[in-house]
């Protein structure tokens, strides 16, 4: 019987919650059934408008002629994978596939808009009207922190948007960014009238400023935003903003990584040896064929030059990685939000195809030197083992040590960390 100080709907409200909570065994302690990985590190190589699969990993032997016959747009070459064979323009890549897990056949149902397939690919999930859902960097930073003391947990090198965000985990899950590699990052730099006794009156108001409201409120989201503040300024002055400094290479090795891209995966590699934990790479040059990786009309013709720098800076990036003892402990990816069908569209471009596409692994102590799925003549049909983006995070998690099987909180709310995602168990040692 209920005690006669509770009301009949407090009695049942109490009792629905533990009977809830009974349900839900080892809340965010779930053991994983899986081998776990040993990954400290994750750069995501992000190619923004969706990579044509059948003309750079997937590539077939069925040649389109960029009009009515559907078909690869390239020549194919053997790889040192045996059952796969790459676009002629990925001989680099090719020949060290040994290193590289092609993943054919990932798939997701949103096919004609790039900003949701884009936050379909970051965030692993569908957008909730309730839940802003964390991006898969703010996940590794939340879980993994930073790997040292006085560097970020996540760096994005490209433009920054919602969908690379933290979402309910808040600003200190959030990422550092930057646009130019020569420049580091615009929000750490004091400009240049700024000197040391100006920048300390100034940080001296701001406390004051601070020290006043934050007294005064009980929320934590103000809290949050402080602390990441506070982590700002001591960016500033550490060993952090030093990796920008890519004049401390050898000029031989930042001329082999060529442009900005290879730049950009240079200074990945300076800042896995700072401790960053996650790393998002853009590959977004649109201006070198008038449209980037979205190859509607006439930029499909001019693609080759882009998956020739892919090739180059990729290999140049997973050779230096080897030299540097890194492989191992770093897993690499190439993605974008979709891929592009084998048909040709009027202008002699390829459309969107989310319903089956190629993303590449490399490296992270995985069983490398091997294809994930199956998939038809044109690249477009998945014909074995489907892998939905939840397992592609599942499987990046994993890698990275972390539990895909376990939940975060958002407030007193438990939200799984994958959409009910089941890693790649083939690529586990």
């Amino acid at each position: 019987m209920p005690s006669p100080s509770l009301t009949r709907r407090d009695f049942l409200t109490r009792a629905s919650l533990a009977a809830g909570a009974l349900a839900i065994p080892h809340i965010g302690r779930a053991e994983p059934s899986f081998p776990m990985g040993k990954a400290e590190h994750c750069v995501f190589i992000w190619l923004g408008g969706g990579m044509s699969q059948i003309d750079t990993f997937d590539a077939k032997p069925t040649r389109g002629d960029g009009k009515k016959q559907p078909g690869c747009y390239y020549d194919i070459i053997d790889t040192a994978i045996p059952d796969a064979k790459f676009s002629e323009h990925l001989p680099q890549l090719a020949k060290m596939a040994d290193r590289l897990i092609p993943v054919r056949t990932v798939n997701h149902n949103v096919i004609d808009e790039h900003a949701a397939a884009t936050n379909r690919m970051h965030t692993g999930r569908l957008p909730s009207g309730s839940v802003v859902y964390p991006s898969i960097g703010s996940l590794v930073a939340h879980e993994r922190k930073s790997a040292a003391d006085g560097v970020p947990a996540y760096v994005v090198m490209g433009y920054p948007s919602a969908t690379r965000g933290p979402g309910f985990l808040g600003p200190k899950s959030g990422y550092v960014y930057l646009t130019d590699t020569a420049s580091g990052p615009a929000g750490l730099s004091r400009a240049r009238d700024i000197d040391d006794a100006r920048a300390a009156r100034r940080e001296g108001l701001l406390n004051t400023v601070r020290e006043d409201y934050l007294g005064r409120i009980d929320d934590t989201a103000p809290r949050d935003y402080d602390e990441a503040i506070a982590e700002g300024f001591h960016l500033q002055g550490g060993d952090f903003m030093k990796a920008f400094n890519l004049a401390d290479e050898p000029d031989s090795l930042r001329a082999t990584y060529g442009d900005e891209f290879g730049q950009r995966c240079l200074l990945a590699r300076r800042l896995i040896q700072r401790g960053v934990r996650f790393m998002e790479v853009g590959f977004n040059l649109n201006f070198v064929n008038g449209a980037g990786w979205d190859s509607h009309n006439a930029a499909q013709r001019e693609l080759h030059v882009l998956i020739k720098g892919l090739d180059h800076v990729v290999a140049t990036f997973i050779t230096d990685l080897e030299a540097h003892k890194l492989l191992d402990k770093t897993l690499v990816v190439i993605a974008s939000e979709f891929g592009r069908p084998a048909q040709f569209d009027s202008g002699g471009g390829r459309g969107h195809h989310g319903k089956c596409f190629t993303v590449v692994l490399a490296g992270g102590g995985l069983r490398t030197g091997q294809c994930i799925g199956t998939t038809d003549h044109l690249a477009m049909t998945i014909e074995a083992d489907p892998v939905g983006v939840p397992d592609l995070f599942a499987t990046i998690l994993a890698t990275m040590g972390v539990n895909p099987s376990k939940n975060i909180m958002n407030g007193e709310r438990p939200i799984p960390v994958t959409d009910k995602g089941t890693p790649i168990a083939k690529v586990f040692v």
